[in-house]
């Protein structure tokens, strides 16, 4: 007997996959990222930041002690870029950069206080944002669009989307 989840997909009605069906996902996409980092963007503008250094902050708060590789595989930028977006950050005192214990080439990476503090300020809006979301969609549209969402994201980077990091459970 098939599992539920291979019987819902072999009975899908393809006309999901017509031309203007992706049409109109792309631009729920296009207008979803516009508002879900238009708040986070006028909190930037009064520091003086942008979407890299969002990105850097949202990823070191949630991974405190990520190696500066590790970060820049999940940014997919470039050293350059990350190096000057960095720089700024741990400049005006929002991350700090230490050398691992176990191996000083390493460089560690993890959120000051006052980083912490607009990690939250960030994070908290557009968590109310999603939240506000779901409870309009309720729990089997949610699980569909983390679906959805997952399959959009590159293959080796989908472990990298779904992975709870034990050390820091916000």
């Amino acid at each position: 007997m098939a599992d539920a989840g291979s019987r819902h997909k072999t009975r899908a009605n393809p006309l999901f996959l017509r031309e203007e069906k992706l049409r109109q996902a792309m631009e729920l996409l296009f207008f979803a990222y516009r508002d879900f980092t238009g708040e986070a963007n006028a909190v930037l503008i009064d520091y003086g930041f942008g979407h890299a250094h969002h990105r850097v902050i949202y990823f070191v708060g949630r991974n405190p002690g990520i190696t500066v590789s590790q970060l820049l595989g999940i940014l997919k930028i470039t050293k350059q870029s990350l190096s000057r977006v960095l720089g700024q950050l741990i400049d005006d005192g929002y991350v700090v950069k230490e050398s691992d214990r176990g191996d000083r080439r390493r460089r560690l990476l993890s959120l000051t206080a006052k980083g912490a503090e607009l990690w939250t300020q960030l994070t908290t809006r557009q968590s109310n944002r999603i939240a506000r979301a779901y409870r309009e969609a309720g729990a089997d549209a949610v699980e569909g669009f983390c679906t959805v969402l997952r399959g959009i994201i590159n293959e080796e980077d989908r472990g990298r989307a779904t992975r709870r990091d034990s050390r820091n459970r916000q």
